[in-house]
C-alpha cells in the first residue's frame, strides 16, 4: 500500500457503495484523525478502536437515512502522493458551496476547512467530502 489516506478513503467509498453497515481500516493516528472528523461532521455514525488478531484497526460505521440512502455520498483525495496541494486559510476551498467539507492537515492537526479559516491556519488539503 503506497498511500493510507487512499486506502482508508477507498475503503470508506466502497463499503457505502456496497451498502455495508461498517468497514475495518488498518489503524493510524492519522486516518484516525480523518475519521474522527467524519464523524463530528456527521457523515459516519460512529468510529471506534478494535484489536483484531492483534493488530489495531479502525471500525467506521457508516451512516444511512430511513429509505437507505447513505449521508455520505462522495469522498475524493485532494493532495495526492505525486501532487501535493497546499493553501492558506483564505484560500481553503468549499465543497460545493459549503454544503461538503474539505479536510485540512495543519500545524495544529488535522481540522475541517471552516475550522481552519476560523483558526487562521492553512495547510495541506487531504480530502473532499460530501
Amino acid at each position: 500500500m503506497n498511500d493510507p489516506i487512499s486506502d482508508l478513503l477507498t475503503r470508506i467509498r466502497n463499503a457505502v457503495g456496497a451498502r455495508h453497515r461498517r468497514t475495518d481500516i488498518p489503524h493510524s493516528k492519522v486516518k484516525m484523525a480523518i475519521a474522527a472528523i467524519l464523524k463530528e461532521e456527521g457523515y459516519v455514525a460512529d468510529v471506534a478502536t478494535i484489536v483484531k488478531g492483534g493488530f489495531k484497526w479502525i471500525r467506521v460505521t457508516l451512516r444511512y437515512d430511513g429509505d437507505g440512502r447513505s449521508f455520505l455520498s462522495g469522498i475524493e483525495r485532494v493532495s495526492k502522493q505525486g501532487k501535493r496541494v497546499y493553501s492558506g486559510h483564505e484560500e481553503i476551498p468549499k465543497v460545493l458551496g459549503g454544503l461538503g467539507v474539505t479536510i485540512v492537515s495543519t500545524p495544529k492537526g488535522m481540522m475541517s476547512g471552516r475550522k481552519a479559516r476560523k483558526a487562521g491556519v492553512g495547510g495541506e488539503i487531504v480530502c473532499s467530502v460530501w
